[in-house]
């Protein structure tokens, strides 16, 4: 298992130094424009929020997902989650990514995201891998009769996604720390086992744009979550507000200010996991997204707390 995990973080650390962008010497005060509003639905999307706890057990999830843009283009994809608990169930590697993506693009679209005469056609239509993600989920506190459940979790964005001329990734690595707690609240009688979870977190996210800068950003999340014995039903706002939105020298807002709401549901068959999710982009994040998907969980950890 060390072999693997350590494999693993070294493979991320290469990707994230190839496939980066050229930089230039743009001013500081002229927005990059490299933002969700201009890019695909899976340059940099909102981070799916943790809910105050980590994955104790080995989960494999396959899903895929078609998103709607409001400007009329139209992304499918398949997105591969792995959880990889560290030898303890308080912490655990996540590494996430869109296998593959199938997209079709519009004229609107095209014109908005600034795409340059040389790249319109190939821009059209085509298909790509996409950027990995890597973090490391930790457990601080567990939840007791006063005490919430407390996460803190570290992420890397690597620059592996391909087609920057085309407006479908940041060809740029990225990061983010975020920090969520949550409690649960029992319903109706204990033995029906019906829970209300209410979870928060907040953070910071930051990915390197084309003009030898980054974009920093505050992170923000709110969750509600039923739980019962056999599903769960959640209801998730989250987002964050980069910098560039502020420029001051009267050209166009970066629009670095994604916020989403989405909505999950997930039905549970002994270690199989049927999970449905549709998330809607409130503001910067110009698509609707529908998920399913199917998750397998295996307890590596038998015998550990």
């Amino acid at each position: 298992m060390k072999r693997i995990v350590f494999f693993l973080c070294l493979m991320v650390w290469g990707l994230s130094l190839s496939a980066q962008t050229a930089l230039d010497k743009s001013p500081l005060g002229t927005p990059s424009l490299i933002s969700p509003y201009y890019f695909g639905p899976n340059a940099f999307a909102v981070p799916d929020m943790l809910d105050g706890r980590v994955s104790g057990e080995l989960r494999i999830e396959l899903a895929g997902d078609h998103f709607f843009g409001k400007r009329g283009d139209h992304t499918s994809d398949v997105a591969l989650k792995v959880n990889v608990p560290l030898w303890t169930r308080r912490a655990n590697l996540t590494l996430w990514m869109p296998v593959m993506e199938w997209y079709r693009n519009t004229d609107r679209n095209i014109a908005v995201c600034r795409i340059q005469d040389a790249h319109k056609a190939d821009a059209k239509k085509g298909h790509l891998g996409g950027d990995v993600y890597v973090s490391i989920d930790m457990q601080l506190l567990k939840e007791k009769r006063v005490c919430p459940d407390w996460t803190l979790r570290a992420a890397l964005k690597t620059a592996s996604g391909g087609e920057f001329y085309h407006a479908r990734y940041y060809d740029s690595p990225g990061y983010f720390f975020d920090t969520s707690l949550a409690k649960s609240f029992v319903l109706g009688h204990a033995s029906l086992n019906h829970r209300l979870r209410v979870a928060a977190t907040t953070g910071f996210l930051c990915w390197q744009t084309d003009n030898g800068r980054q974009n920093d950003a505050v992170q923000y999340g709110v969750m509600l979550k039923w739980e019962t014995r056999y599903f769960s039903l959640s209801q998730t706002l989250g987002g964050y507000n980069g910098w560039e939105h502020n420029a001051s020298n009267g050209g166009d807002l970066a629009h670095d200010c994604p916020m989403t709401l989405k909505t999950q549901f997930s039905y549970n068959i002994r270690d199989w996991e049927i999970v449905a999710a549709y998330q809607y982009g409130l503001r910067d994040y110009p698509y609707q997204q529908a998920r399913l998907g199917l998750a397998y969980n295996i307890d590596i950890l038998k015998h550990k707390k």
